[in-house]
């Protein structure tokens, strides 16, 4: 099955059992309007479109709050950036519609912002400073590393809870690892995992910033801790395997040379004019090329982050959104998310953008479906365009769904 991929804890985390031991409904625990609200008080964000470039003017200030070493800041442990936070659908209907789709299960869209927003006000807990009301640092999503989900439904009427904490830190940057739970018969039960690893920078998001250190306080958290460690040095590693710098390896190379022979028209043989042209598309498949379908973003005020850019969950759910009406469209009923892999955040995009959202089928089998969005800004000043995220998201369908071709090498 699918969900053999998400290998789930009974509990969300080492911190989840040692700070929490309630089942039912938590209704002291902040909500996701709450945690929107936190951030824009510790970053002193304007509520008001008019007001932006004042409040961003301002935060100027806070450039002497900045450390100059990260041995200058007091270390934490995972315990001090925990976090929980409840979104009550169950016990208040009428936050619902916001998250309702169709099929009347949550919108996972919805879902992957408040993850995003959930993973920022993380970072800022760990970095908080007792005498500092508003932070100097610009914290900032840079990737989705990973979001494995178990459940293939998550229903509309049950309360969902999140729980979080700082994994991993680097000099200027940190992990998050969280985990989302739904009520059923007064039990929460696991739905999903996510990674992320956000950025700090400075107050006017130009440089990186240095961040709190983390100190591991047991065998278990070490674990955790080095798997951050080995995730950041297989990032490391992935990049530079890119085939825009490097070769493809011995496999790779007869793959594709695989898929090209079994795609190879040979009926004109004897005539002597197979060509690299002569193709022919095998049975039950599509040519990649055939497998597209392509959206188009306003960028709005009523999206920007605290930063007065688009905000990274927006960004997030309209890809998804994207990607999910690709597998629908190419499997010919409906998908369900599996996992999400390797959101790169390269530029941020500005209010006013357009956004050019392109969904690809790259790879299938049985019932999955693999989709790549890639999103990009085009600016009708300058006329141009600019790659802004690469998303990947895995989907499985309800039937089995045509094999994807591709026709170039590209």
């Amino acid at each position: 099955s699918a969900y053999r991929l998400c290998i789930m804890r009974k509990l969300p985390s080492v911190l989840a059992r040692t700070l929490t031991s309630e089942t039912s409904a938590s209704p002291g625990l902040p909500d996701m309007s709450e945690v929107r609200t936190k951030l824009r008080d510790i970053v002193g964000a304007s509520t008001n479109w008019r007001d932006h470039v004042q409040a961003m003017q301002e935060r100027k200030a806070l450039h002497t709050l900045l450390a100059k070493r990260q041995e200058d800041l007091p270390p934490r442990r995972m315990k001090d950036s925990y976090l929980e936070v409840i979104l009550p659908l169950g016990s208040q209907p009428e936050i619902r519609e916001k998250y309702l789709n169709v099929h009347n299960s949550v919108r996972f869209g919805r879902i992957l912002e408040d993850l995003d927003s959930l993973g920022v006000l993380i970072c800022y807990t760990h970095t908080k400073q007792e005498m500092q009301q508003r932070s100097p640092l610009s914290i900032v999503t840079a990737l989705v590393d990973k979001i494995n989900l178990c459940q293939k439904i998550i229903h509309p009427d049950c309360d969902i809870k999140f729980t979080g904490n700082v994994s991993w830190v680097g000099k200027t940057s940190m992990e998050v690892k969280m985990h989302m739970l739904q009520l059923h018969d007064g039990v929460y039960s696991p739905v999903l995992d996510a990674t992320f690893v956000m950025v700090a920078r400075d107050p006017e998001n130009k440089r990186p910033a240095f961040v709190n250190p983390l100190i591991p306080e047991s065998p278990e958290e070490e674990e955790i801790f080095k798997q951050g460690e080995l995730n950041k040095l297989k990032r490391i590693e992935f990049s530079t395997a890119s085939l825009l710098k490097m070769a493809p390896t011995a496999e790779e190379r007869t793959i594709v040379h695989d898929i090209f022979l079994n795609t190879l028209d040979t009926r004109q043989e004897g005539e002597g004019t197979v060509s690299f042209q002569s193709r022919k598309l095998p049975p039950n498949s599509v040519w990649m090329e055939d497998a597209k379908l392509k959206g188009l973003e306003i960028c709005h005020p009523e999206e920007r982050n605290i930063f007065n850019r688009i905000f990274g969950g927006f960004l997030m759910r309209k890809a998804f959104e994207v990607g999910w009406a690709t597998a629908c469209s190419y499997g010919g009923s409906r998908p369900f998310i599996v996992s999400v892999d390797d959101i790169m955040f390269q530029k941020p995009v500005e209010v006013g953008s357009l956004l050019l959202l392109s969904g690809q089928v790259c790879y299938t089998e049985k019932n999955y479906i693999q989709i790549r969005v890639h999103s990009e800004v085009y600016n009708a000043n300058t006329r141009e365009h600019h790659t802004t995220n690469t998303f990947h998201f895995t989907f499985i369908s309800e039937n089995e769904v045509p094999q994807v071709v591709p026709k170039t090498y590209g």
